[in-house]
């Protein structure tokens, strides 16, 4: 069980959650934009092995991969001070700016089926965070 935090200690928890969302966000939007600049995948093994070793060795997937790190080291800070079912909901947050994001740097469309499941997202956000 978690004793109750004092508050700075909760302000700097959901500071770390914040930081995990977005490093998580920032690592999504640079590998798609990589992989879009880095074209299809090749057909044959080797030739796929090829890209994805090219991929790897790419600094913007670096800084992703090194943000995902960096992600994982902020949630681990968070959840010495928040319970897991306090924190987690605002990862629904990934979903909302992944999909805006992809449709303003990579034209991906923006469907009002979409934006409907967007606000439910938000809506389970608000409900689950309150609860």
């Amino acid at each position: 069980m978690i004793s109750k935090p004092q508050p700075p200690a909760v302000a700097l928890s959901y500071l770390l959650v914040a930081l995990t969302i977005l490093l998580t966000v920032y690592g999504q939007i640079a590998i798609k934009w990589q992989v879009l600049r880095a074209g299809a995948l090749p057909d044959g093994m080797g030739a796929k092995a090829l890209f994805v070793f090219k991929l790897l060795l790419n600094p913007w997937i670096i800084s992703a991969l090194a943000a995902a790190f960096l992600a994982a080291i902020c949630w681990i800070g968070a959840m010495t001070k928040l319970e897991l079912s306090q924190a987690y909901p605002f990862m629904a947050l990934n979903f909302i700016l992944i999909t805006l994001l992809a449709g303003w740097f990579f034209s991906e469309p923006i469907t009002w089926p979409k934006l409907a499941g967007l606000g439910l997202v938000v809506l389970g956000l608000i409900v689950g965070s309150l609860a």
